[in-house]
């Protein structure tokens, strides 16, 4: 069995000379690394952005709706109202006017 002989000052010498070399590019190399991340980070939201649901998950989330039900006696009761107040007449032509102003 050969012994590797290996001297740690030798080591370290070698590794300070090489952080040297490097330390030259260390802004480069982190402005890389910054970039890097972001541009993966847009290609990512831009897959998921643009991904859509498949028709299995769709009828799924639809079968899982339930519609409202509006009471009939509430409905003739508003209409009543309506009929019978002049006020409340106007406040229903506002409201189908613009139904956004408050």
């Amino acid at each position: 069995m050969a012994a590797m002989n290996v001297n740690i000052k030798d080591l370290t010498a070698s590794l300070l000379g090489i952080l040297q070399k490097v330390r030259k590019y260390v802004f480069i190399i982190i402005v890389l690394l910054v970039i890097s991340a972001y541009a993966f980070l847009l290609w990512r939201i831009n897959t998921l952005a643009d991904q859509n649901p498949s028709e299995d998950a769709v009828t799924a989330k639809l079968r899982g709706l339930t519609l409202p039900k509006i009471d009939q006696n509430a409905i003739t009761k508003i209409q009543q109202l309506q009929d019978h107040s002049v006020q409340v007449q106007a406040l229903f032509q506002q409201a189908r006017d613009n139904p956004f102003q408050e």
